[in-house]
């Protein structure tokens, strides 16, 4: 953290299943410190790795290493896990919205940024908008990503990365355990438009597994609604459009919407700068971090939504 770093716990909601599948009710996983340790020598393992092949004075022989894999002049093709820095506009729009709730962080300079929002994150931990502002912060980050091109990861603060330790379940592990073999053995440089072909497609299907998960985590998030219409849960505002309210519930952190239809009292203008709702007649505004409470409309299993309705 000193030297930058970002720090996100982001709560995890699972669910508690039936024999047939049907959730029955939710639970928060726990980070232990042991979860922590592991996570720590796992990130040392990247580093590392990616410094012994990416860095001139990284690779170090021993006994038991080829001579013919020194290091040469040319820089070794090699597949590191990149983080570009958040553009500058995005941050803003995260400070000015965080600023109406009543909290500050930095906008330049990576340290300062990222010692602000980590304070951030502690100032938040365990408040019902906890949720809510780490996911709007992750929003504001650039996406990381694979490469043969080597920029740094801008969150860990780290010069070199990688991804070494899951060659099971991630095909850029394997590939990159392959590549530190075959260099290890003394192999020349691999072709670097191949490799970043392969990272691109690894991208690609990072994206499209993320989007799988949150699908999946919705679909049984309406699953769990579904037997409970008629009951009212208090939530707050975790997002705001055109066409309506979206409301994150406080105790299972489900998400839903409040349509624009169904705000019956007023008619509402839609402030995007201000990330609000104000009734024309009325003043009455719906503004993100406010709380509501609702009540279960609606349960569409198909389209993976919810619809809720002020109480």
């Amino acid at each position: 953290f000193r030297d930058g770093s970002f720090s996100f716990e982001r709560v995890e909601v699972k669910f508690h299943i039936d024999e047939s599948g049907s959730p029955t009710g939710v639970y928060y996983k726990e980070n232990k410190e042991s979860n922590q340790l592991i996570e720590e020598f796992m990130l040392l393992a990247n580093k590392r790795v990616a410094e012994f092949i990416g860095k001139p004075s990284g690779f170090k022989m021993d006994a038991n290493t080829s001579s013919d894999a020194a290091p040469k002049t040319k820089s070794r093709t090699f597949i590191y896990r990149v983080h570009d820095k958040p553009k500058p506009d995005r941050l803003e729009s995260f400070a000015y919205f965080i600023k109406r709730l009543g909290y500050s962080i930095q906008t330049s300079g990576q340290k300062r940024i990222s010692g602000s929002i980590n304070r951030l994150m502690e100032e938040v931990r365990g408040k019902k908008e906890q949720n809510m502002i780490e996911t709007l912060a992750i929003r504001a980050m650039a996406k990381a990503e694979y490469s043969t091109m080597n920029i740094g990861h801008y969150g860990l603060s780290f010069p070199y990365y990688t991804h070494f330790t899951s060659p099971i379940r991630r095909y850029p592990d394997m590939m990159v355990h392959r590549l530190l073999d075959h260099y290890l053995k003394g192999g020349e440089s691999k072709s670097h438009q191949k490799y970043e072909s392969r990272c691109k497609h690894s991208s690609e299907m990072e994206r499209k597994a993320m989007n799988a998960e949150w699908a999946s985590i919705k679909y049984k998030q309406v699953e769990f609604l579904s037997d409970k219409i008629g009951e009212v849960f208090m939530g707050v505002i975790s997002g705001i459009t055109e066409w309506g309210i979206y409301v994150e519930l406080v105790d299972n952190k489900c998400e839903g919407m409040v349509s624009m239809r169904d705000l019956t009292d007023d008619f509402y203008d839609y402030n995007e700068d201000n990330f609000s709702l104000e009734g024309k007649k009325t003043g009455k505004k719906f503004q993100l971090g406010d709380d509501l409470k609702v009540v279960v409309a609606r349960a569409n299993l198909a389209r993976r939504q919810l619809d809720f309705k002020l109480v």
